[in-house]
């Protein structure tokens, strides 16, 4: 939400006359306000120059895109940024893309000396162990000492228990 507040302060901080109008349209649908009545190539630069936090944090790509569908199809009323829309479905080429993911599969890569194939989690105890950082080994290592010293303890007291009845 942060990042979301940072990227609409700083496309306020940009003088009206030199924005263009594709940053106009991003200013507008972050702060909720209208989206219609600019010329569909004015949506394709909102869309082409939308600031990744803006996208991530808020469903401007979508609502940029519908009012993009909405001026295409002549359609007198665009979509208020601030309405509840549905995703738009994929295009053809995209779902053919999407279809295809799935069939063709990938084959195995050489990274570095090794082989990786995807889709494949190998359980390896060393790698676990040697991805942790020194100061944490150090912690659990610590932790284990001090509950083998309390194990210790406790069969002591027993066995020493037990020899005096």
């Amino acid at each position: 939400m942060l990042a979301l507040v940072s990227s609409a302060a700083l496309l306020s901080i940009a003088s009206p006359a030199s924005a263009s109008v594709g940053a106009t349209i991003i200013e507008k649908c972050i702060h909720g306000q209208s989206l219609s009545g600019y010329p569909q190539q004015a949506y394709r630069e909102a869309l082409a120059n939308l600031p990744t936090e803006v996208e991530e944090y808020s469903d401007c790509a979508n609502l940029i895109r519908r009012a993009e569908l909405s001026a295409a199809g002549g359609a007198s009323g665009a979509p208020e940024a601030t309405s509840a829309v549905a995703p738009i479905p994929l295009s053809p080429a995209e779902r053919t893309a999407l279809n295809g993911a799935a069939k063709v599969g990938a084959a195995p890569l050489r990274v570095g000396n090794q082989i990786v194939r995807p889709g494949v989690v190998h359980a390896d105890i060393a790698s676990a162990l040697n991805s942790l950082p020194s100061s944490l080994l150090a912690l659990l290592a610590l932790l284990l000492a001090c509950a083998l010293a309390l194990g210790g303890w406790a069969i002591r007291n027993r066995v020493r228990a037990h020899r005096a009845r």
